[in-house]
């Protein structure tokens, strides 16, 4: 039997609309139109940050509540994944929306470079969006910038401070933290199922290394991100005119892999999560 292949879209991200893509929605119903689109694609998870009106990144609980709402009227069963990630404030604040109880949220598990700072994420604050998480019956989505992330989230598990089943995404490709090369995707991956054997994984890769990704993900049995969040430009000559055309480019890729597009209950189940409301 084919595995069926969950297509996560990441909606805007973080960086100013003209810095990576005239597409990038930035209000909420921007957002939630584009979201849409992808959907109908056959994403069914949503990857979402809200942003101010000039374009940059906000934790506005208030935002993150209205885009939810919108996302679950039209999108039926969607899977909601809130980001915690640095840019949407400091310490604890990158928590505050968690009471809005998503489906999903980000939780990376270390610190490391990126190209112009230092991705912070010091072991209380790790752990208080861990309990947050918990309290509000949220499964994390361990976002692994490189391979002690994994180790951190085990350990986390094996604590009791998140739980089982794991699933981690593995970035590759953000300058100065994790490169592109696929014996390093295939060791993480292989230790994943060695420490947590009924655990998940996504692939992510970021500007160029977005289809690099998904392709290497579909072939080695996990799951896809793709999206305007990460993608810089869709091929040498454009911009990707927008989440939908990124989300079908992956949904094309999946029979060249024997894998099928999972629907919204396969997604669902294959996570581990509650079903849709």
């Amino acid at each position: 039997m084919t595995k069926p292949c969950i297509i996560t879209v990441a909606i805007t991200g973080s960086v100013p609309r003209k810095e990576n893509n005239p597409a990038v929605p930035i209000t909420v119903p921007e957002q939630v139109e584009s979201t849409q689109e992808a959907f109908e694609a056959g994403a069914t998870l949503a990857h979402v940050h809200v942003r101010n009106d000039d374009g940059s990144t906000t934790s506005d609980p208030e935002k993150f509540g209205r885009l939810k709402e919108g996302i679950e009227k039209h999108c039926p069963g969607m899977i909601v994944q809130f980001s915690t990630g640095g840019r949407s404030g400091q310490g604890s604040e990158r928590g505050g929306m968690l009471f809005h109880r998503p489906d999903m949220a980000s939780l990376s598990t270390g610190s490391c470079n990126f190209p112009l700072r230092i991705y912070e994420n010091p072991p209380e604050l790790i752990e208080d969006l861990a309990a947050k998480m918990m309290q509000y019956d949220i499964k994390p989505e361990i976002e692994a910038f490189d391979l002690s992330m994994l180790y951190q989230a085990v350990r986390l598990c094996e604590e009791g401070k998140i739980r089982a089943p794991l699933h981690v995404q593995f970035v590759m490709g953000v300058k100065n933290a994790l490169p592109v090369v696929r014996e390093a995707l295939e060791f993480m991956v292989s230790e994943l199922h060695r420490l947590m054997p009924a655990a998940t994984w996504t692939g992510a890769g970021i500007g160029k290394d977005q289809l690099t990704l998904n392709r290497w993900s579909l072939e080695l049995g996990g799951h896809c991100r793709t999206g305007l969040e990460d993608n810089i430009r869709f091929d040498k000559t454009r911009f990707a005119a927008s989440n939908a055309e990124l989300v079908k480019r992956v949904a094309d890729l999946c029979g060249q892999y024997d894998r099928t597009v999972a629907t919204v209950a396969e997604a669902r189940k294959l996570l581990g999560l509650r079903p849709a409301a």
